[in-house]
């Protein structure tokens, strides 16, 4: 079932010591959930199957556990492995509609939303496209880094941290894999990120394991898949694999690999 769901994407920045205050001060509070220390949790979820890490993670942290898609190239396996374990209890899915989605993106959500039985929560900016535009420009079109940063924090961060918080999100879960980026080979099975616990399950996977499953559970392919993108996210700033660039950079126009989503940065600071 779709929700729609509007946040409050304010773009007003909140000082350095206060927002860095907040965010000790959450994940100090999330940290008390586990168990045990830390480590320890990622050392037992690294001998883990995705699909047991996506169950450990619902038993753990219960209502407080939401899982994020793209609806991405590679996004259907990981709703397909939390919609086979949420028979007992529905997972909401989060899903940040940027407003700038290529069509395909959109008819492939309606996709996999129906054929899957999603719980899906559609998220958006409170500033539309348009307005955005107006006040700001086309971000994306200045060859600018610290445009791109804050054309991400307004359309993906703010309103994913806002759903985040009105859901009391302890823990959630995104399909970010290891073999992406520089900056996701260094990360761990679980995390404090901005003051919650994120949960990566196919870490450790390829893109090879990723298109294996697929066709093992008959998931449909992202649209864009044939036409050679090997990832997607807003139409403007991505492409298909080429001759210079494959994977992460085709996206942002070269200039970045990361939105800043799964960086672990200060929020009212343009990560």
């Amino acid at each position: 079932m779709e929700d729609g769901w509007m946040t409050n994407g304010s773009t007003e920045k909140t000082t350095t010591a206060s927002s860095n205050k907040a965010d000790r001060s959450a994940s100090l509070k999330v940290a008390s959930l586990l168990k045990v220390p830390l480590e320890k949790t990622q050392s037992d979820l690294a001998s883990l199957r995705p699909q047991d890490r996506l169950a450990w993670a619902i038993k753990h942290f219960g209502s407080g556990f939401v899982l994020t898609t793209s609806f991405g190239i590679q996004s259907a396996v990981l709703l397909h492995m939390l919609q086979s374990l949420s028979d007992e209890s529905t997972v909401p899915v989060i899903w940040v509609d940027t407003g700038y989605l290529p069509p395909e993106t959109y008819l492939y959500a309606n996709q996999l939303t129906e054929q899957l039985g999603l719980d899906l929560k559609v998220v958006k900016s409170s500033l539309s496209p348009a307005r955005m535009e107006a006040l700001h420009g086309r971000l994306w079109e200045t060859g600018s880094v610290k445009d791109l940063e804050t054309y991400h924090r307004i359309r993906k961060i703010e309103p994913l941290e806002q759903a985040l918080d009105d859901l009391q999100v302890s823990c959630w879960a995104s399909g970010v894999r290891s073999d992406q980026t520089e900056h996701r080979s260094s990360m761990n099975w679980l995390e404090l990120i901005r003051g919650r616990f994120s949960l990566r399950p196919l870490l450790d996977w390829t893109s090879r394991d990723v298109f294996y499953y697929m066709q093992e559970h008959d998931l449909p392919q992202h649209p864009l898949f044939e036409k050679g993108y090997s990832t997607v996210g807003d139409w403007h700033s991505s492409a298909p694999d080429g001759g210079e660039a494959t994977g992460r950079e085709t996206r942002f126009g070269g200039l970045k690999e990361e939105c800043g989503l799964h960086l672990p940065g200060v929020m009212g600071e343009g990560i």
